[in-house]
Protein backbone atom coordinates (compact mmCIF):
# COMPACT_ATOMS: atom_id res chain seq x y z
CA UNK A 1 0.00 0.00 0.00
CA UNK A 2 1.43 3.23 -0.98
CA UNK A 3 1.08 6.44 1.28
CA UNK A 4 0.58 9.64 -0.04
CA UNK A 5 3.09 12.00 2.16
CA UNK A 6 0.86 14.91 2.07
CA UNK A 7 -1.95 12.96 3.86
CA UNK A 8 -2.30 12.88 7.43
CA UNK A 9 -3.58 10.55 9.74
CA UNK A 10 -6.46 11.99 11.56
CA UNK A 11 -7.82 9.06 13.55
CA UNK A 12 -7.25 5.82 14.25
CA UNK A 13 -9.91 2.23 15.63
CA UNK A 14 -7.33 1.27 17.90
CA UNK A 15 -6.32 4.12 19.57
CA UNK A 16 -8.62 6.98 19.41
CA UNK A 17 -7.35 10.58 17.83
CA UNK A 18 -3.77 10.81 16.98
CA UNK A 19 -1.72 14.03 18.56
CA UNK A 20 0.22 15.98 16.36
CA UNK A 21 3.53 16.98 17.45
CA UNK A 22 3.79 20.57 18.76
CA UNK A 23 5.76 22.97 17.11
CA UNK A 24 6.84 25.78 18.91
CA UNK A 25 7.33 29.32 17.63
CA UNK A 26 10.15 31.23 18.05
CA UNK A 27 10.02 34.61 19.53
CA UNK A 28 10.57 37.08 17.17
CA UNK A 29 13.61 39.52 17.66
CA UNK A 30 12.68 43.38 17.51
CA UNK A 31 14.24 46.43 17.20
CA UNK A 32 13.74 47.28 20.44
CA UNK A 33 10.88 49.80 19.69
CA UNK A 34 7.43 48.80 20.70
CA UNK A 35 4.75 50.09 17.97
CA UNK A 36 1.04 50.79 18.47
CA UNK A 37 -1.11 50.57 15.36
CA UNK A 38 -4.51 51.24 14.55
CA UNK A 39 -6.72 48.82 12.54
CA UNK A 40 -10.15 48.60 12.16
CA UNK A 41 -10.08 46.43 8.94
CA UNK A 42 -12.37 43.07 9.19
CA UNK A 43 -14.05 44.01 12.78
CA UNK A 44 -17.12 46.16 11.08
CA UNK A 45 -15.84 49.66 11.09
CA UNK A 46 -14.56 49.22 15.29
CA UNK A 47 -10.34 50.34 16.22
CA UNK A 48 -8.44 47.82 18.14
CA UNK A 49 -4.70 49.15 18.84
CA UNK A 50 -2.05 45.95 17.59
CA UNK A 51 1.03 46.06 20.18
CA UNK A 52 3.56 44.99 17.98
CA UNK A 53 7.51 44.26 18.95
CA UNK A 54 7.48 43.65 22.50
CA UNK A 55 9.58 40.22 21.64
CA UNK A 56 7.76 38.36 24.73
CA UNK A 57 7.38 34.71 25.01
CA UNK A 58 3.34 33.59 25.04
CA UNK A 59 3.03 33.51 28.97
CA UNK A 60 4.66 36.72 29.12
CA UNK A 61 2.76 38.55 26.52
CA UNK A 62 -0.53 36.95 28.16
CA UNK A 63 0.39 38.42 31.55
CA UNK A 64 1.04 42.06 29.84
CA UNK A 65 -2.69 42.05 28.05
CA UNK A 66 -4.25 41.15 30.90
CA UNK A 67 -2.85 44.60 32.48
CA UNK A 68 -3.43 46.44 29.52
CA UNK A 69 -6.75 45.53 29.56
CA UNK A 70 -7.62 46.11 32.92
CA UNK A 71 -5.91 49.46 33.09
CA UNK A 72 -7.92 50.09 29.64
CA UNK A 73 -11.35 48.72 30.72
CA UNK A 74 -11.40 47.02 27.89
CA UNK A 75 -11.24 43.73 26.12
CA UNK A 76 -7.96 42.10 24.22
CA UNK A 77 -6.51 38.95 22.69
CA UNK A 78 -2.97 38.12 21.74
CA UNK A 79 -2.21 36.74 18.45
CA UNK A 80 0.95 35.70 16.86
CA UNK A 81 2.99 37.39 19.13
CA UNK A 82 1.05 40.98 18.81
CA UNK A 83 -1.43 42.20 21.34
CA UNK A 84 -5.00 43.90 20.24
CA UNK A 85 -7.12 45.61 22.58
CA UNK A 86 -10.37 46.91 21.75
CA UNK A 87 -9.68 50.42 22.47
CA UNK A 88 -8.47 53.58 20.15
CA UNK A 89 -7.36 55.31 23.02
CA UNK A 90 -3.80 54.54 22.05
CA UNK A 91 -2.09 57.09 24.22
CA UNK A 92 -2.90 55.52 27.21
CA UNK A 93 -1.94 52.32 26.11
CA UNK A 94 1.55 53.95 25.51
CA UNK A 95 1.54 55.63 28.98
CA UNK A 96 1.11 52.32 30.48
CA UNK A 97 3.75 50.92 28.39
CA UNK A 98 6.32 53.37 28.76
CA UNK A 99 6.07 53.14 32.81
CA UNK A 100 7.16 49.53 32.61
CA UNK A 101 10.25 50.82 30.79
CA UNK A 102 9.48 50.25 27.32
CA UNK A 103 10.03 52.35 24.31
CA UNK A 104 7.06 53.23 22.52
CA UNK A 105 5.87 55.10 19.28
CA UNK A 106 3.07 55.62 18.03
CA UNK A 107 2.93 53.90 14.38
CA UNK A 108 0.04 54.51 11.72
CA UNK A 109 -2.66 56.77 11.25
Amino acid sequence: MRIDPNISLVYRTDGGKIEQPKVEASIPEGDGIVRIHKDSKGRKGKGVSVIKGLGLAPKELKALAQKLKKQCGCGGTVKDFDIEVQTDDRDKIKVLLEKQNYTVKLAGG
